[in-house]
């Protein structure tokens, strides 16, 4: 099962200030010391006047720091929160890794790790099915889809009210199948049934002729960071082996989470899992 994605233009289009930002930025990460803003200007080719103007948005943003003595500028901490961000993703993965690998061989599907980055689901690390028939995703397709993909589900079940307000104020309920929920009680009460039953289960809400089970992840904290899952077309999808996936899926998030560092992982302090019950064709 392929999904088809439209051919982006060949022509590279730039927009000019985001350039001009960029450049003040590397400018700074290179400098030894703490620059003046003439000093800035010249190593950018910028008048002093358009580099103030870049220099004060980058200033708001946290992405530059200012020396209120000497005037001079410097990176700010937003940088160095974003590295820091790109840095854990990149542990997460390499963590991940072994688990996905685990639970793809154990199923024989294609699985996923999934995070929210911003409002927008997105998969860090897949593993194929080596199946003739299989699903085949691209992070093209899971923007807004929080709502109704497993791995979304499982993740924002775990979410303060007021951030998953957010969310939906922002992206709203698209319709990607004509079983998509789309309207907010409905999946408020979804959510509420995957927080008791320790996963989330989409029946071709998100893909036509395509079943997903996800469980969420959770870092030395406890808090959801992400979420594993198991994709599989219905037509391998029978009633016992979902069973045997809600079961595989729920143990590899927990021993992934363990690995994190969430002793609840290990302790029994989430909902336990509840294979059959849940995987009948109305469950979340």
């Amino acid at each position: 099962m392929t999904e088809g994605v439209a051919a982006m233009p060949d022509e590279r289009r730039t927009i000019q200030s985001v350039e001009r930002a960029l450049d003040i930025l590397e400018v700074l990460a290179t400098g030894a010391d703490e620059m003046r803003l003439n000093e800035i200007a010249r190593a950018t080719h910028l008048n002093t006047s358009t580099c103030h103007h870049l220099i004060s948005t980058l200033l708001d943003r946290g992405y530059v720091g200012q020396n209120p003595r000497g005037r001079t500028y410097f990176l700010g901490n937003k940088t160095l929160e974003l590295s820091r961000s790109r840095a854990a993703m990149i542990d997460l993965v390499q963590i991940a890794m072994p688990t996905l690998r685990s639970l793809n061989q154990g199923t024989g599907e294609t699985v996923h790790l999934d995070v929210l980055r911003g409002h927008d689901l997105t998969t860090v690390a897949k593993l194929d099915s080596q199946h003739a028939v299989r699903v085949v995703t691209d992070n093209a397709t899971k923007a807004g889809a929080a709502h109704a993909a497993a791995t979304g589900k499982a993740i924002l079940a775990w979410l303060p009210e007021t951030e998953l307000n957010r969310i939906l104020a922002d992206k709203g309920l698209q319709a990607f199948t004509d079983v998509t929920i789309r309207s907010k009680d409905e999946l408020v009460e979804n959510l509420g049934l995957v927080r008791r039953q320790g996963f989330a289960i989409d029946r071709e809400e998100h893909q036509p002729g395509v079943v997903g089970v996800a469980a969420a992840i959770r870092n030395h904290s406890g808090a959801v960071i992400g979420a594993l899952s198991c994709s599989m077309p219905t037509m391998r999808a029978d009633r016992d082996q979902l069973a045997r996936v809600c079961d595989q899926v729920t143990a590899a998030a927990a021993a992934l989470s363990l690995r994190l560092g969430d002793a609840g992982a290990d302790a029994g302090d989430r909902p336990a899992p509840r294979p059959l019950p849940a995987c009948r064709p109305s469950a979340a």
